[in-house]
């Protein structure tokens, strides 16, 4: 869903503030001006003109899910930048955006971070494209990226209002997909997430939104039929 216009620069200077301070965290040799540009670098590619669910907005609902399970989380700060870049690239009609985000991140970030941090935040983005955990991951590292990759699919178990918004938004990116291609498409992506076993990996979330999430998607494939 496109952000209001008069959303925006709430928005932004709360999304702003929190990109400053996780980055300050953790960054070597990082002033002010440096964390504020590339805080706008981010920001203008959030608000790119062909995004309607991909947005600051979904970064801004992302982070009240950050706020909700931050204390459960080894490397907090990392998992905070990992979820500012991983959708900074965006384009619907091409299937490597989540390379394209990672590269951009460790562009950005690696005058900054070491090596092993932007290693870590490129790995975390790469998962989002797949949602499956790297198992040879070490027990805190992988902890922390099943709380990232659930929170990045938080969305589906939101009320049905809250959803139907989001499915609304998805269309809407991929106007430029035929009606019956992206009903067909559309159906297969949603009977994949249902054929996993559990869509959430992190207990608090399974709990939480499993059931709902699941009765989200199968309303939205019927609807998709109808």
């Amino acid at each position: 869903m496109r952000i209001n216009v008069n959303d925006i620069s709430h928005v932004t200077s709360d999304l702003g503030q929190r990109f400053a301070i996780h980055l300050a965290a953790i960054a070597n040799n990082i002033d002010s001006k440096e964390a504020q540009a590339l805080w706008q670098a981010v920001a203008i590619r959030y608000n790119e003109p062909q995004r309607a669910y991909h947005t600051l907005r979904h970064i801004e609902q992302l982070f009240a899910q950050f706020e909700r399970v931050k204390q459960h989380l080894n490397a907090p700060h990392i998992i905070a930048l990992a979820l500012y870049y991983h959708d900074v690239i965006y384009e619907p009609t091409r299937s490597d955006n989540e390379l394209k985000s990672a590269e951009y991140a460790i562009e950005s970030l690696s005058p900054y971070l070491t090596t092993e941090q932007c290693q870590r935040i490129y790995v975390l983005i790469m998962m989002t494209a797949t949602h499956q955990l790297d198992e040879l991951m070490d027990a805190n590292k992988r902890s922390d990226a099943a709380y990232l990759l659930d929170m990045d699919l938080s969305v589906l178990g939101t009320a049905w209002s809250e959803y139907a918004q989001y499915a609304s938004a998805v269309r809407q990116e991929y106007a430029h997909v035929p009606v019956t291609d992206y009903r067909t498409g559309r159906t297969a992506v949603l009977k994949g997430l249902l054929a996993h076993s559990k869509l959430y990996l992190t207990e608090y979330y399974f709990e939480r939104l499993e059931k709902q999430a699941r009765d989200n998607i199968k309303r939205e494939i019927t609807a998709l039929a109808a």
